[in-house]
């Protein structure tokens, strides 16, 4: 199978496994916050308590993340949409989009999500085109909304009445 070929199955057999959708956040070396939607995001550990998520080498935003020792990781709420789109978009001043505030870590947290995770730097992974970041966790924020999820290019969230108790 061709290198192009297995790239295209791949990203058809990715965009059709349901995700979370998040946006990550930190500061660039000026205090500025920056951020950007995020999809790769998973838990780690518990003891001590990680996550990850993976940045894109291309990203202009690739050593505000790399290098500035901490991030936020948002987990969307399924009526942002429209911040989702934003934070995925180039040329936009994404944060004049969005209601946030600087947290007492200085980190750029962005108002109204279904969780807030706020990480310092664990550790840095290269793999392949990507950089994997793995973040201690060190506060949580969590409000009573539906998360949002993603799958076939598409946004939702389940409505608490389809809940099944495993």
């Amino acid at each position: 199978m061709s290198k192009e070929n297995s790239q295209t199955l791949f990203k058809e057999v990715m965009g059709n496994y349901p995700t979370g959708v998040t946006v990550v956040t930190t500061t660039d070396k000026d205090g500025n916050p920056v951020g950007l939607t995020v999809n790769s995001f998973a838990s780690v550990s518990l003891d001590p308590l990680l996550v990850l998520w993976s940045i894109d080498h291309k990203v202009t935003t690739l050593d505000s993340f790399i290098n500035g020792g901490k991030f936020a990781v948002h987990i969307l709420a399924g009526n942002q949409q429209d911040l989702c789109k934003n934070f995925s978009s180039k040329n936009v001043d994404r944060f004049s989009t969005c209601q946030w505030q600087f947290s007492e870590q200085k980190l750029p947290i962005i108002e109204g999500t279904f969780a807030v995770l706020q990480c310092n730097t664990f550790k840095t992974v290269e793999a392949g085109d990507h950089t994997i970041l793995i973040g201690e966790v060190i506060d949580i924020q969590i409000e009573k909304r539906e998360p949002m999820l993603y799958h076939r290019r598409h946004y939702s969230s389940i409505p608490p009445e389809f809940y099944i108790t495993v």
